[in-house]
């Protein structure tokens, strides 16, 4: 085999331009995901902070007035509210509960109104029920009447996410906690912008079950950020070694 020429060189070097530039664009992809996932894992870090200290806040402060609302300032505070559940207007948002070890309970999460005095309400969300107790008949027991008092901790309308049906009021179908459509669906009124999740403080039958909000929120970001930054360097060695034989290999003898 003959070594390459100038010309055949400069050749060589021109037909590494389209796929250097592929690798250019799939390397800036990889690093800006791993980047993103680094930002995600601080954070989660920081919600999970938050979450941990202000489920331990003693006394429960009272809901913030609904035109104060300020999701990112007030939502996982810990509140206390009483009114009257109004139970014929109840919400069952699909969901996944913790069961045995390495199984999850399919079921319902209990979105019921909570009228207080003032003639407002809040959504609570009472807890989780298993399928086969989604009827409220089935669990008559937690159809507790008059006045009821709920700590919980505040949460925001839940966005519902591309992986997340969309839910269908007129079947009465939810997969969010939507609380403008769960609030026009049921006709309320003078309903605040968040819900509250109560605690777990069990109620009379056991089910609907409270407290359903984990603190220990999964948080893998790092390590899908070292699997992206991974991919990069397997990029970077590919596109590396395939450059180098493409430039040394050399030429083939032409045939005379």
């Amino acid at each position: 085999m003959a070594a390459l020429s100038s010309t055949e060189r400069g050749e060589r070097l021109r037909s590494l331009l389209a796929p250097g530039i592929a690798t250019l664009v799939c390397l800036a992809i990889l690093i800006g995901l791993g980047t993103w996932q680094l930002a995600r894992k601080g954070e989660k870090e920081a919600l999970i902070a938050r979450i941990v200290e202000r489920s331990r806040a003693e006394p429960p402060a009272a809901p913030p007035p609904f035109g104060a609302w300020d999701a990112k300032a007030d939502e996982f505070r810990r509140v206390r509210v009483t009114g009257t559940f109004l139970h014929d207007k109840e919400t069952l948002v699909h969901g996944l509960a913790p069961g045995e070890p390495g199984r999850a309970l399919q079921g319902f999460y209990v979105l019921t109104p909570l009228k207080r005095d003032d003639g407002t309400t809040i959504l609570i969300n009472r807890g989780f029920v298993p399928t086969e107790l989604q009827r409220p008949a089935d669990r008559t027991a937690a159809q507790v009447s008059g006045e009821t008092t709920v700590t919980g901790m505040l949460r925001a309308s839940e966005t519902r996410t591309m992986f997340v049906p969309e839910s269908d009021p007129a079947r009465d179908a939810w997969f969010t906690r939507d609380i403008p459509g769960i609030a026009a669906a049921k006709g309320l009124t003078r309903v605040a912008p968040y819900l509250i999740e109560a605690d777990a403080t069990p109620n009379p039958g056991g089910w609907p079950r409270g407290g359903q909000l984990r603190v220990d929120l999964p948080n893998n970001h790092l390590q899908y950020a070292f699997t992206w930054f991974g991919i990069a360097l397997c990029l970077i060695g590919v596109f590396s070694v395939f450059a180098w034989r493409r430039l040394h290999e050399p030429a083939e003898p032409k045939a005379g």
